[in-house]
This record gives structure tokens, sequence and C-alpha cells, in this order.
């Protein structure tokens, strides 16, 4: 491969990233805030789980989307300690797969191909960020 198309492809590598980065922090960071601020009957009305689940069940993943968001791209953004992005996209990998067991548990499986498509998203960024274009710390 020669050096032009080697720049090319991890060009094209560092910007993809960047923008699933963005897309899942947007993601993440806005279910999180729809979670906290909606009021709960008409969240249940939306997702059924909301109203069946304690309370504290809906905000403690709020808290977590929250936090996955802001990990998967606050520290590559800043380049303060950019390896807790690494982290982070596991971590939103690790919610996802348990939303797909916990949908499945309740017989909505029908309800899980986006968290696939997010689980895929988080692990291209883990992928990337820690093993083919890694970012540097300040």
């Amino acid at each position: 491969m020669t050096p032009a198309i080697a720049a090319t492809r991890s060009k094209a590598l560092h910007v993809s990233l960047w923008v699933v980065q963005a897309l899942l922090g947007l993601l993440f960071v806005g279910t999180a805030f729809w979670k906290l601020l909606t009021p709960l009957p008409q969240l249940a009305a939306m997702i059924p789980w909301a109203g069946q689940m304690p309370l504290s069940f809906l905000q403690a993943t709020a808290v977590v989307d929250l936090c996955g968001g802001l990990g998967i791209v606050l520290p590559s953004l800043t380049r303060i300690k950019p390896g807790l992005t690494v982290l982070a996209a596991l971590g939103c990998a690790a919610l996802q797969l348990s939303a797909i067991v916990f949908h499945v548990s309740r017989g909505e499986a029908a309800n899980t191909p986006f968290n696939v498509l997010l689980v895929a998203l988080s692990l291209f960024v883990f992928w990337g960020r820690r093993y083919r274009a890694p970012l540097t710390a300040r």
C-alpha cells in the first residue's frame, strides 16, 4: 500500500470515529435527559417498561446513559485522559447488551435491533480508539 493510500484510509477512519462518537454522545446524553425530564406517565406511554419498573431503575439507566454519552466524547475532545473514551465505549456496549437481555427476557425481542446497532457502533469506537487511531493526551 502506498503512503498516500494509507494516509487517506487513516484520515477516513479518524473522521468516521469522530462522527460515530458524536452521534453516540448525542444519543446517549439525549436519552438520559429524555428519561430524566419526561413525566413518567408520558414516558410509560412510549416505553412501557418505564412504568413497570421502579423509578430508581429508570433514573439509574439515565445516569449510566449520561455518563456513557459524555465519556465517549469528552476525553477524546479535550485530550484529557483520552483512554477513558475506550472504557466508555465498552461501557456503552455493555449497557446495550444488558438492554438486549432485559428486552428479550420480557418477550420484547422485536425492540432490540437498535440496541444491536448501538453495540456495534460502540465496539467500533472501542476498536478504533484502542487499536487503530488512538488519541494522545495533551
